[in-house]
């Protein structure tokens, strides 16, 4: 059955692949970043590898799913640089879904004196050779991607992307999160993003997180 699977999503890769090196000939679109990049082949024993190691989880996967279970956390957020931290307890369970090939957390808090639900979605690309997130509340409407590298050295994962920005219309902006995995029942995630006045970044939230 894995086999006809491998087979599948590899006959879907050449298919998808092969539109793409037509539009890429014929520039149908031109918005396309792929577009200027030369086609370089790939025959179907090593695409078929590819895709295997691309979909079996491994080492990174496996920490992520020490994770797995119910934790409380302790929020300190900040408003703006050097402003009054303000203080609240938030729950979480992480549940890693697909065989063990991402991790969903879904966080409940406060925020404000307002009932505060959260989700994300973390797995480790392994053709990117980078943990992914994406992140979803209900104090918002779009969707935040982040991108992030392991330092061992630190036990941590520092993820970079972007977010809405609502008090500019239409606009994105940067956000960096680390998270350090401190130990089997601790867990500290800080979340840096830009001064509202002076656009510089600051921390501007602090989860510390214990394994119940």
């Amino acid at each position: 059955m894995k086999n006809l699977l491998f087979a599948a999503c590899t006959a879907f890769l050449f298919i998808a692949c092969e539109k793409v090196k037509v539009d890429v000939k014929t520039g149908s679109d031109k918005t396309d970043s792929t577009a200027n990049e030369e086609w370089k082949p790939v025959d179907s024993a090593t695409a078929t590898k590819a895709w295997m190691d691309y979909a079996t989880p491994g080492d990174m996967q496996k920490m992520l799913a020490k994770s797995d279970g119910n934790w409380s956390g302790e929020t300190t957020m900040w408003m703006e640089n050097g402003g009054k931290p303000m203080t609240s307890k938030s729950e979480a369970i992480n549940k890693m879904v697909f065989d063990g090939r991402y991790q969903v957390s879904s966080h409940k808090g406060n925020f404000m004196g307002m009932p505060f639900e959260g989700m994300s979605i973390t797995g480790y690309d392994n053709s990117k050779n980078k943990f992914v997130s994406t992140w979803i509340d209900n104090m918002g409407t779009g969707i935040m991607n982040m991108e992030g590298d392991w330092n061992a050295s630190k036990k941590s994962i520092e993820f970079k992307g972007k977010m809405t920005d609502p008090s500019r219309p239409g606009k994105d902006c940067n956000m960096r999160e680390v998270y350090t995995f401190v130990d089997d029942t601790h867990q500290t995630m800080e979340m840096y993003g830009p001064d509202s006045k002076t656009g510089k970044e600051f921390k501007t939230m602090e989860i510390k997180f214990v394994k119940k």
